[in-house]
C-alpha cells in the first residue's frame, strides 16, 4: 500500500498559498517531510489525516481516496499531531482505553490487551497510573505515539514530535519511529534536520507550500560534494559576503562567524572545501 498525492493545492481565505501543485508518492517505511516553518508541512499533514480538504488535486491511500473517503482511511490512520491535546487530570492507561473505544476497540479484554502492549512499546507501562499532568515532555510524545498506534494503522503522521525534547527523550522516541517504519507508511514532518538524517531513507525539502527537493538524504549530500566552501569572518563583514556570494548557512564559532558558501568553483583562495551534510543541503535549497 503507498500513499499517493497528486497536484494538491490549498489556499487560504487571507490569500496565503500554503500549498502549490504538491505531488508525492510514498511507500511503506520512514518518509521525512522537512522544510523551516511556515513551509506548509502543517498544511499537508492535516490534509492527508483529513482535517481539512484541498482546493484541488487527489490523495490516496492504497484504494482510499483520503477526501471522499475519509472514515475509511481515519481507520487505518494514526496522527500525532504537533499540538497533542490530553486532559491533564486523567492517568495514562485511563486515557489510552478512553481513545481505544473512539477506536472501536468495544471489547474490554481485548483492549486492556491491546493497551497494556502499546505502553509496554513505549516505555510507559510502569508510569501508566500517573496523571498526564505530570509527565514529561518525551513521556507525552511517547503516549502520543501510543494513541496514534491503536488500531493497527497502516499509515502514521507525525508533526514535529520531537521539539522541545531532551536528548534522551529524542532518542527514545527516534528508536520507536525506527521500529514502526519497518512495515508500514510513517510520515516524519520536522524542521529538524537531524531528525530526518537519522531516520528516514528518504526526504523532501519544501518551502513556501512547494516540495523543493525529493530524494535520498546520502544522495542530495553527495550531490553537494566539492560545491560547499568555509570561511571564518569577522562579525561585521557577514553583510559583504552575503552579497558577493551565495551564503548558505553562518554560525558564530570562537568569536568568528562561519560562513558556508555555495559554489561550483572555489570562491577565492581564502576558502576552503568542506564536507557538506544534510544542513548544507537544507539551506541551499529554501534559501
Amino acid at each position: 500500500m503507498q500513499l499517493t498525492i497528486s497536484n494538491v493545492s490549498k489556499t487560504y481565505a487571507n490569500g496565503l498559498k500554503a500549498l502549490t501543485d504538491v505531488n508525492l508518492t510514498i511507500a511503506p517505511g520512514m518518509f521525512g517531510l522537512l522544510g523551516p516553518n511556515g513551509a506548509g508541512k502543517s498544511t499537508l499533514m492535516r490534509t492527508i489525516a483529513t482535517l481539512q480538504d484541498p482546493d484541488t488535486g487527489t490523495i490516496m491511500l492504497g484504494d482510499i481516496d483520503v477526501i471522499k473517503q475519509k472514515e475509511e482511511l481515519r481507520k487505518v490512520l494514526g496522527y500525532l499531531p504537533q499540538d497533542f491535546g490530553f486532559y491533564p487530570k486523567v492517568n495514562a492507561v485511563d486515557m489510552l482505553h478512553h481513545f481505544a473505544v473512539l477506536k472501536g476497540i468495544n471489547n474490554k479484554s481485548e483492549r486492556k490487551e491491546i493497551c497494556d502492549a502499546l505502553l509496554h512499546q513505549t516505555n510507559l507501562y510502569d508510569a501508566r497510573k500517573r496523571n498526564l499532568s505530570e509527565y514529561s515532555g518525551g513521556m507525552r510524545q511517547r503516549f502520543g505515539i501510543a494513541q496514534a498506534l491503536l488500531g493497527s494503522p497502516k499509515l502514521i503522521i507525525v508533526d514535529e514530535p520531537t521539539a522541545g525534547l531532551d536528548p534522551a527523550e529524542r532518542n527514545r522516541f527516534h528508536n520507536i519511529l525506527s521500529d514502526l517504519g519497518e512495515n508500514i507508511i510513517v510520515i516524519l514532518s520536522t524542521h529538524i534536520v537531524e531528525d530526518i538524517k537519522n531516520l528516514c531513507p528518504r526526504m523532501v525539502i519544501m518551502n513556501r507550500g512547494q516540495v523543493l527537493l525529493d530524494g535520498k538524504p546520502s544522495d542530495t549530500i553527495e550531490q553537494m560534494r566539492n560545491t560547499v566552501w568555509k570561511l571564518a569572518i569577522d562579525k561585521n563583514e557577514l553583510n559583504t559576503y552575503k552579497d558577493k556570494y551565495k551564503v548558505i548557512s553562518a554560525k558564530v564559532v570562537d568569536g568568528k562567524v562561519l560562513i558556508h558558501v555555495k559554489s561550483d568553483v572555489m570562491p577565492d583562495a581564502a576558502f576552503s572545501v568542506v564536507e557538506p551534510d544534510l544542513e548544507d543541503v537544507y539551506f541551499s535549497n529554501i534559501l
